[in-house]
């Protein structure tokens, strides 16, 4: 069977990081020998199966910098990868036959002097997932964003995680007119959601809660969470004092990224201004337990990033049958079927606050919706379906 190394900057917690593990879970379910080479990972913050002997994980450059006096993350970053796919082809013992690499492309060129085939997964092109409001960060920009077009245009296939990122890519990368990327939808496996759930954990959800709003999200700015915040103060003030409602912020939190410690400062000030602090919960990472009781003791999911590539939360808490409340762009619109398996709504407080008041006003609303969420996961977005497909790409790529 063909033997796949899976090459990622920073073997976190993310989105990102649990796309690929799934990738190489899936592959490994069908024989493919599978192996991970990282910038970074740490056993303290990490997803399970990279800590538990599951997935084996080699990682190198982690003495490199991370950024320059607070500057320059991109550029570490591609330095931090280049660096990796070096050590792969030129010094590493492993043998392989695909590098299944995602979110730089700048380490391509290296990989080409291997003798595998190279499939490039592209979350988001990074040229568009940073502003540059001043002229030095443009001219900063410009040589990375022409590396990033150029390399990626290199991979023997590239995949994208949904339409709307096949749409994004077609307009982004012009000069990769010709290139049609295939959508591989990054669907998580969903056994470990099968296990039992924990009990409430009334640190998290108080005794006597009646409705449970829950956001899962990294503490990121770009992920728009002070709208949960924001409706959710919108929505208790339209109550009386006897509803009890909750709602948990539960994060992804790295220690070693300054905006995540910002963002969940400035996330609590927040719930402090609109008088909800006592009513909110704020998580700093979760273990998987966690999630699964999080998932299935809430009424709701709130979804609130605005044109999310993606957005695997969303099939996570369906799979629970947890309805979602989501931003009416990017992903969400081809996962959630709006007043069937949840809500889209304009980002906007008082748009999700209706939307939300919905289950507070018919308890059976979580139930009818939450079965009809179950349903649309198994029929169109099974982890089977994943796995027989990037299966047949790696095997066609070897042809």
């Amino acid at each position: 069977m063909p033997e796949v190394v899976f090459l990622h900057p920073d073997l976190g917690i993310g989105g990102a990081e649990r796309a690929v593990i799934d990738a190489a879970l899936a592959l490994k379910s069908k024989g493919h020998s599978v192996h991970f080479v990282t910038a970074h990972h740490d056993k303290s913050h990490c997803f399970q199966e990279t800590k538990d002997g599951t997935l084996t994980v080699t990682s190198v450059g982690d003495w490199l910098p991370r950024h320059i006096f607070g500057h320059a993350h991109a550029l570490c970053a591609y330095i931090r990868m280049i660096y990796a796919a070096i050590f792969l082809v030129f010094f590493s013992s492993l043998k392989f036959d695909v590098v299944f690499c995602d979110q730089i492309s700048a380490c391509i060129p290296v990989l080409r002097w291997s003798r595998a085939k190279i499939l490039f997964y592209c979350h988001f092109p990074d040229m568009l997932l940073t502003a540059r409001h001043t002229f030095l960060k443009k001219i900063y920009r410009a040589p990375i964003d022409w590396l990033e077009e150029k390399t990626t245009g290199m991979a023997d296939c590239i995949l994208v995680n949904s339409q709307f990122t096949a749409k994004i890519f077609k307009e982004t990368f012009r000069s990769l007119h010709d290139v049609s990327p295939t959508v591989l939808y990054p669907i998580p496996d969903f056994s470990s959601f099968n296990l039992p759930s924990d009990p409430i954990d009334v640190d998290l959800i108080p005794t006597g809660t009646s409705t449970v709003f829950l956001s899962i999200n990294r503490y990121e700015r770009k992920k728009n969470l002070g709208l949960a915040i924001s409706a959710f103060a919108k929505l208790k003030k339209q109550l009386p004092v006897s509803k009890k409602i909750h709602l948990i912020m539960a994060g992804g939190y790295d220690d070693r990224v300054l905006e995540n410690k910002e963002h969940y400062l400035e996330l609590n000030r927040l719930a402090q201004q609109l008088d909800v602090k006592e009513s909110v919960t704020f998580l700093r990472s979760f273990t998987d337990s966690q999630k699964r009781m999080l998932l299935n003791h809430s009424t709701c999911l709130l979804y609130t990033p605005d044109r999310e590539h993606f957005g695997i939360v969303p099939i996570e808490a369906m799979y629970m049958k947890c309805p979602v409340i989501a931003v009416k762009s990017g992903g969400p619109l081809e996962t959630v079927v709006d007043g069937d398996t949840g809500y889209l709504c304009e980002q906007e407080p008082d748009s999700f606050a209706e939307a939300m008041k919905k289950f507070v006003d018919d308890v059976s609303l979580k139930d009818r919706l939450g079965k009809a969420g179950r349903k649309r996961v198994e029929e169109k977005f099974s982890f089977n379906a994943f796995t027989k497909q990037l299966n047949e790409t790696v095997h066609n790529l070897l042809r």
